[in-house]
């Protein structure tokens, strides 16, 4: 996911450690911080592999006097981008996450491509909802694992809630599309 967001965060140009770490701090939200131990061996792996290249900033400098450095993307790292992007079938645990970061960078996507990603999450939104409601209705058949009923009534209101927030990314997804398909027209 990291990788993700650094290369849509270069594709669209130059920046600086600094400038990715604060736009992947405020994507984050306020309980994940990304630290600079945690980017710069990501950014020292994307250069090794192709995808960026270092470009010293002369005219900027940081205190204490040291240089700071600017990261561009390269063609390899476009095409490393472009495969990120379209994996469909990796992370998928994670892939709610993964989404929200692809969705962000979409606009370096072919029209057709933005419309394969939006239907697949579409269809991954489906499954899990309908995933929770067969579980639901499972739970409320056989009624009891040996739980008791008040511990059963809470795991299936818990159940109801997750498939609720599945509904609710299901939305947003045909949302998306429903605008991706009227900006074809």
């Amino acid at each position: 996911m990291y990788e993700l967001i650094v290369l849509s965060l270069l594709i669209s140009g130059r920046a600086h450690g600094y400038s990715i770490i604060k736009i992947m701090n405020d994507i984050a939200g306020p309980y994940t911080k990304f630290s600079h131990g945690r980017l710069y061996p990501l950014l020292v792996r994307l250069e090794k592999e192709g995808s960026i290249v270092t470009v010293d900033d002369a005219s900027g400098e940081q205190a204490g006097g040291r240089h700071l450095h600017s990261y561009e993307i390269t063609e390899g790292g476009r095409e490393r981008f472009h495969e990120v992007m379209m994996n469909i079938t990796s992370s998928v645990g994670d892939y709610q996450k993964l989404f929200l970061h692809k969705v962000q960078a979409m606009e370096h996507l072919e029209p057709a491509e933005r419309l394969i990603l939006l239907e697949h999450y579409i269809n991954f939104c489906q499954a899990h909802v309908l995933y929770m409601i067969a579980k639901v209705e499972e739970v409320l058949r056989l009624q009891t694992h040996g739980i008791s009923p008040s511990r059963n009534n809470v795991l299936v209101k818990i159940m109801r809630h997750i498939a609720d927030q599945w509904q609710l990314e299901l939305e947003w997804a045909n949302e998306l599309l429903e605008e991706e398909r009227a900006q074809l027209k």
